[in-house]
């Protein structure tokens, strides 16, 4: 199965609706705390609508917490950041990849990017008008991209 990670999370309507993706694509969602929120807020909720419930939610009191439990290969994760130097339309997926995104201010922690530089990546932005796109947007976007090739239609 395919994951979503969402290190720190600070917007409750965009954890929602990350949620609601991973439900629709079957995808197990992890939270790394601290959160910026309660996991019970409304606005987590309003934003996954009536999903909430069939979410297959994991969290984790640290990314070390993480690493430790689910020892990920390295083939595995693909950690997103809009200053990557490779694509994210570039890699082949594992059915058990782990899609890594960070919070919505500052994203991926500098030491977990340094301890996985090889592994990210990003969507490409034609416009040098947009800093980066909204989390939910993106990861809905990678998430599509990710099991393209293992989903039949």
């Amino acid at each position: 199965m395919t994951s979503i990670v969402l290190i720190q999370p600070e917007i409750p309507g965009n954890t929602g609706a990350v949620g609601r993706t991973c439900v629709a694509l079957d995808m197990e969602l992890i939270l790394i705390h601290p959160l910026g929120f309660e996991i019970d807020d409304k606005r987590v909720k309003r934003s996954g609508l009536d999903y909430w419930p069939h979410i297959q939610l994991v969290e984790f009191a640290s990314w070390e917490a993480f690493i430790a439990e689910r020892s990920p290969r390295r083939d595995q994760m693909f950690l997103f950041e809009e200053y990557a130097d490779r694509s994210f339309y570039e890699p082949e997926y594992p059915r058990d990849a782990y899609l890594v995104f960070g919070r919505e201010t500052k994203g991926i922690p500098a030491e977990i990017v340094e301890a996985h530089r090889g592994q990210l990546v990003g969507l490409p932005m034609r416009s040098d008008k947009v800093r980066s796109l909204n989390l939910a947007n993106t990861v809905a976007a990678a998430a599509y991209q990710a099991v393209k090739s293992h989903i039949d239609w």
